[in-house]
């Protein structure tokens, strides 16, 4: 299985961070698709990824045509948008996937979802101006553990173990 994370022009380098740890502990390609709103080397990117960097799997593109020009399969892109028609969890996800987020402020180019209203997905929210969508973090998140879910969690460990208990007498 491939999951890939990509981020189109992501703008606050905490959710970067965040998103990075993410695709460490689950084993999701990270994409990250500029111009981004931070440098790479930010020290608030690599706070919020704590010490995960070495555990991704990362790949960086200066635009969503040079993306675009190396990765070639459709089919297999799935763009999560606001805008979207279809619920996130009611698609059957491929085992090689692309999940596309766009930056905070924007989202993702409109342009980009005119061409592909079927595989545009959305997270169920409340109708409220004011809050206009979920963290982008979190959303990365949500949508990577759905996929997840749906392959079986492939790879994970999924079981704990507590520490034995020792009682003082």
């Amino acid at each position: 299985m491939a999951l890939n994370i990509v981020m189109v022009e992501p703008e606050i380098p905490q959710n970067t961070g965040n998103v990075a740890r993410t695709c460490a502990l689950t084993g999701a390609r990270l994409h990250l698709v500029g111009p981004m709103g931070f440098k790479i080397d930010d020290r608030k990117l690599k706070r919020a990824g704590l010490d995960y960097w070495y555990l991704l799997d990362i790949t960086y593109y200066e635009s969503l045509d040079e993306f675009f020009e190396k990765n070639k399969c459709d089919n297999n892109f799935y763009y999560f948008t606001t805008k979207g028609r279809h619920i996130y969890s009611d698609v059957k996800y491929p085992e090689d996937v692309y999940l596309f987020f766009g930056k905070e402020t924007k989202g993702l180019p409109e342009e980009l979802l005119y061409k592909n209203p079927d595989y545009c997905v959305r997270m169920p929210m409340l109708n409220n101006e004011r809050a206009r969508s979920l963290n982008l973090s979190n959303t990365v998140a949500i949508a990577t553990y759905e996929v997840l879910r749906q392959h079986g969690f492939p790879e994970l460990l999924c079981e704990g173990q507590l520490h034995e208990l020792k009682w003082d007498d």
